[in-house]
Formats: C-alpha cells, structure tokens, sequence
C-alpha cells in the first residue's frame, strides 16, 4: 500500500469512530424514548447502521495494523512494479491513458489508481517503457504501447 492509501484509510477510520458511532449511539438512545422496541423502525434501522459502521471500523483497523507502506518516491527504475505511474497508449485508438498501480483498498480508476491484481495491471508488471502489451479484459483483448514509467 502506498503512503497516501494509508492515509485516507486512517482517516476514514478516525471519521467513523469519532463521527458516525457518536451519531449512531445518539440515534439509537432516541429510538428507545419512543416506546416499543419491536416495532420500532427507528431503532432496528440504528441498530443496522450501528453493525455496518463497527464491522467497517473493525475491517478498517485490521488493514491499517497488516499495511506494509511502500515509499513510491523512494523507487526507481524502467521497470513497471508496485507504486509505478505509467502512461500507455491504445494501440487501437490512439487513447493516452495514465495509471498508477496501487493496492486493492486504494485503487479507484477515475482517478488513475489502478490495483495490482487488475488485468492490466499483472500485464504491466515487469515490462519496460516501449513494450507493448495484451490485455485480456471483460470487455475483450485490449493492446497497448508503455509510453512511459514514474515513480512518483
């Protein structure tokens, strides 16, 4: 995982302990003035929030204490690996794309963060600026062209 993965998932962390278990205790505490727990859509409704937000802390915490942090900046090389930021052209197209290949809580392909166990990421590693590769993707057999290889 890269630095910035980590980050936000302290921070995503910090964010449902500090913020939404208060806020859920809260609504459980008011379903109960209400009356009837068995009948009370309200507070079942608390009660579900309040599992899906501590089964998340619980999912959260236990990737932040196995994280093995790598250092992008501190790498370098032609080489495409873990932390790389590597432009690629379709081959088909002429489309220039950008990605970096990161860990699988990180990545997010809007913004450019591809995970390592993606198609195209297992068929980028390892390869060099100039080489073209096959990706066989859901959506079919893709080709492209490494433009170029950061660590960034």
């Amino acid at each position: 995982m890269t630095a910035g993965g980590l980050q936000a998932l302290e921070v995503e962390l910090r964010r449902l302990t500090a913020v939404e278990r208060p806020r859920i205790i809260q609504a459980i505490a008011e379903a109960r003035t209400h009356g009837d727990l068995s009948e009370n859509a309200e507070y079942h409704a608390a009660k579900e929030q309040q599992s899906h937000n501590e089964g998340r802390i619980a999912e959260l915490e236990d990737k932040v204490s196995r994280a093995e942090v790598i250092d992008v900046s501190k790498l370098s090389g032609n080489t495409v690996k873990f932390g790389a930021t590597v432009t690629l052209v379709d081959e088909d197209t002429e489309e220039k794309k950008i990605y970096q290949i990161v860990g699988e809580m990180e990545a997010d392909v809007k913004d450019g963060r591809i995970s390592i166990t993606s198609p195209i990421a297992r068929a980028l590693i390892g390869k060099t600026k100039g080489d073209t590769v096959e990706v066989t993707a859901p959506g079919g057999a893709r080709s492209y062209e490494i433009i170029n290889v950061q660590f960034r």
